[in-house]
């Protein structure tokens, strides 16, 4: 089943009551209690937001945004009674994109998933009708190298190797499409985020997440990546294929 926010919070009545206001404003809104409860949730329906609390009885919000990064790739938005510098430093760093802190009021907070939720799904659209026009030309629109014997091939969504051939989502390729139509230069996350993700709300951790999916696929050791560089504190790079 699809639905548009999940919170995430230990405390029943701050679940209860937020999931009840934003079904009331027509937010598709399901909530859980606990970690365990989260994971299962997600393993069974599609959800395209997370409202996350810190403290999920005796499990951490943190671990389990660091769990799910791993898989997902959906807005997260740290909510929690929490204030100091430390803690949102943390959720951000671990692929939390905001971080709003308690006590809040509904119809902010309602106004502000709204705004997230009509990027994000304009966002979606945009991605899936740049991939349903490519595939529609084939390989014909040709190929791009990304490092000796791998290729990105431009119609199919594909990454295609001597070996094998690995298909990209929708973001995956335009994230790596923009990167070797770059190739040579430092791009910075905000250009990133910019010109591939278009005006979508999205913050680093949605970022890091597509890193790493491509890593996965293009690198040798996604764990020490010499395809797609990290210049520290500033963004990504893929050098010319000669000083790879």
């Amino acid at each position: 089943m699809k639905y548009q926010c999940l919170m995430i919070d230990d405390d029943v009545t701050i679940a209860e009551t937020t999931a009840e206001y934003f079904n009331m404003f027509d937010v598709k809104t399901a909530f859980v209690t606990s970690y365990a409860e989260a994971e299962q949730f997600l393993a069974a329906n599609q959800v395209s937001l997370l409202l996350l609390d810190i403290n999920l009885g005796d499990r951490s919000g943190f671990a389990l945004c660091k769990e799910l990064r791993r898989t997902y790739d959906m807005p997260i938005l740290f909510i929690s009674a929490r204030t100091s510098d430390d803690d949102v430093l943390t959720a951000l760093h671990i692929g939390g994109d905001d971080y709003i802190k308690k006590p809040f009021t509904l119809s902010v907070l309602l106004a502000k998933v709204k705004v997230i939720l009509n990027r994000y799904e304009k966002a979606a659209e945009a991605a899936n009708a740049v991939s349903a026009k490519a595939v529609s030309g084939g390989s014909a629109q040709g190929r791009l190298e990304i490092a000796d014997g791998m290729v990105l091939d431009i119609g199919l969504h594909k990454v295609i190797t001597p070996d094998d051939t690995r298909v990209l989502k929708a973001m995956e390729y335009k994230l790596l499409l923009y990167l070797l139509e770059n190739r040579g230069r430092v791009i910075t996350k905000n250009e990133l985020l910019q010109n591939v993700w278009g005006d979508l709300f999205v913050g680093e951790g949605t970022l890091h997440v597509h890193i790493r999916h491509l890593r996965e696929k293009i690198e040798a050791d996604p764990n020490a990546p010499k395809v797609i560089k990290t210049v520290w504190g500033v963004g990504y790079i893929i050098e010319e294929p000669e000083q790879l």
